[in-house]
């Protein structure tokens, strides 16, 4: 870092003297005064070194740039060793006062930087793309051991959430998770040393940066950090359900910190909720006369979180059921469902409950979204696929399954003929293709099982 400042500064430094000795710039090709290298400084203070951020590791190789005569937006890499073409009569004279004064300037500097504010420093760091913080932390301890500071967590916490990343699994690695980061469109992938590999853990649930994940069987919960790789096995369920139940997760801000709850409910009306704080399940109370059992619940749909309600979909009849997690009520709305609608799930975005599905018609297939109107409770269509998109699955039988319901959604699409994977952004209405998910020095493409969304934080802990 320290020697990225120097060469920053150094070249800062050369700028201010060219323009003290030569006034306004000179007609010439403005590459004049970066195709200076004086030979007696040492290389590795007039070497660039760039950080590729698009890719999945640094490229520590370093160039001498220069700019393309006339352009001076445009980079020109040198080969390296290859020194520029020079003016030698009207440098020598110049060299000595140059060096001086740039070294000058980075001592200066350097004493500034050392005093540089720690709360200041953490700001930043706070703010830099996840993918770009882990390569820092392997700088040194001091910044490695951030994600343990209550202050750089405190940081962490002001920085508005950006676009959600979404964890899922694949048929052929059922217990290695592959992440998907929308804003670079790339895929990484990630071994929780902790969870057991004999069994197979679905992510049924997000919230704070946690993922929730439930075994096969339906009995074990287990909470994961998949950007920290922090893992808990939750403690078991007071109450032995073996039927399938669906799952949802909240929040629980506090003043020093942040818990959250997880709420599983079965079709019987059975239920039970998770505090963090007090690591323990919990049964509150049987559900109310007006909520019609058993439940019908749609288990392709994951449960969206509005303001610490968590709403489930039901069918049998059509509508959604939800539950306060604060003041506990159980509230039940009959919503039909439109017509010719498949694969059905809840969505959610900016507080606003939507529903995705596949609309099929003789042999045209399009995905259609739906935002449910308050005063109504009816559903509205508010968008769906562009022709071009929907050509690929026209004459096709294709299956549809939401991998992440947060504001973007990931949309898997599936045939025996193809295996398509979407993005839908709910607040901006862009539909964007997700590139193949293969596994590092792999060929063949990975088929997502499944999956769900989580907001990337460097600092929640299971």
């Amino acid at each position: 870092m320290m020697e990225g400042l120097a060469m920053l500064r150094q070249l800062i430094g050369q700028l201010q003297e060219y323009l003290e000795l030569n006034g306004s710039p000179p007609a010439v090709p403005p590459n004049y005064f970066l195709q200076f290298r004086p030979q007696s400084t040492p290389q590795r203070h007039l070497r660039w070194c760039f950080l590729d951020l698009d890719s999945s590791s640094v490229d520590y190789g370093c160039y001498n740039p220069i700019m393309t005569a006339g352009k001076s937006e445009n980079l020109k890499m040198l080969e390296p060793g290859k020194p520029p073409p020079t003016k030698k009569a009207r440098k020598e004279s110049r060299r000595g006062k140059v060096i001086a004064s740039a070294r000058s300037t980075e001592n200066m500097e350097q004493h500034i930087w050392k005093e540089f504010p720690e709360d200041l420093f953490e700001a930043v760091m706070a703010r830099l793309p996840i993918a770009t913080f882990f390569r820092f932390r392997s700088v040194c301890q001091k910044w490695n051991s951030l994600l343990n500071s209550q202050s750089f967590s405190q940081h962490c916490e002001q920085v508005e959430q950006s676009l959600p990343w979404f964890y899922t699994i694949t048929h052929e690695n059922l217990n290695t998770g592959a992440m998907y980061d929308p804003s670079l469109k790339k895929w990484h992938h990630l071994t929780v040393p902790a969870l057991p590999t004999r069994s197979v853990l679905l992510p049924v649930a997000s919230a704070g940066g946690l993922v929730c994940l439930l075994d096969i069987g339906h009995t074990s919960f287990y909470v994961c950090n998949p950007l920290t790789k922090s893992f808990k096995e939750l403690p078991a369920r007071s109450v032995n359900v073996w039927s399938r139940v669906a799952v949802g997760m909240t929040l629980n801000r506090k003043p020093y910190g942040l818990d959250y709850k997880i709420l599983w409910v079965g079709c019987d009306g059975e239920y039970e909720i998770f505090d963090s704080g007090k690591n323990s399940w919990t049964c509150p109370g049987i559900m109310p006369s007006n909520i019609k059992l058993p439940l019908t619940l749609n288990f392709r749909s994951q449960a969206v979180s509005v303001d610490g309600t968590l709403y489930f979909m039901r069918s049998d009849p059509d509508g959604i059921v939800s539950y306060d997690m604060v003041s506990g009520v159980w509230k039940q709305s009959i919503i039909p469902a439109p017509l010719r609608l498949n694969d059905q799930t809840l969505a959610e975005c900016g507080g606003r409950i939507m529903l995705v599905g596949l609309l099929t018609k003789n042999a045209a297939t399009c995905v259609c979204i739906w935002e449910l109107q308050k005063m109504t409770l009816l559903w509205k269509e508010v968008d769906r696929m562009p022709n071009i998109l929907c050509l690929d699955f026209y004459g096709k039988h294709v299956r549809m399954t939401c991998l992440g319901n947060k504001g973007l959604l990931m949309l898997s699409l599936r045939s025996r003929q193809m295996n398509r994977l979407v993005t839908y952004d709910l607040s901006t209405g862009k539909w964007v293709k997700v590139p193949g998910c293969v596994l590092p020095h792999g060929r063949k493409r990975q088929w997502i099982a499944c999956g769900t969304a989580f907001y990337p934080c460097l600092t929640a802990s299971a």
